[in-house]
């Protein structure tokens, strides 16, 4: 089967630890209207699964695409970043054609 998304070993084992520690089934990604450039990436972690979503595992890591966000995300490349000032979720999205100045927001 062909991902629509890659997750790194970083953010397979960060998803991994999270779901764990909050004893969710997995990660729900999906996009929202909001921020400067019109969207923005919006993640939780979920317990079931709802209506027509399928759940992609990566080795532990449960995921979930929400299913209007699935044209918007395929191809895109989750990593897991931990920083001095910030730790978190970087998205390689070949998709988006704009991204805000503060990079939490995007335009396809």
């Amino acid at each position: 089967m062909n991902n629509p998304i890659k997750l790194t070993e970083k953010a397979i084992q960060k998803i991994r630890e999270l779901t764990d520690k909050s004893n969710k089934f997995a990660l729900r990604l999906d996009l929202k209207k909001g921020g400067c450039a019109g969207m923005e990436y919006f993640m939780e972690y979920v317990d079931k699964v709802e209506t027509n979503e399928e759940v992609i595992d990566f080795k532990g890591a449960k995921v979930i695409i929400a299913p209007l966000a699935q044209m918007y995300l395929f191809g895109t490349t989750i990593d897991y970043e931990d920083g001095i000032l910030e730790s978190g979720f970087k998205f390689n999205n070949p998709n988006v054609s704009e991204a805000c100045g503060c990079g939490e927001s995007i335009k396809f």
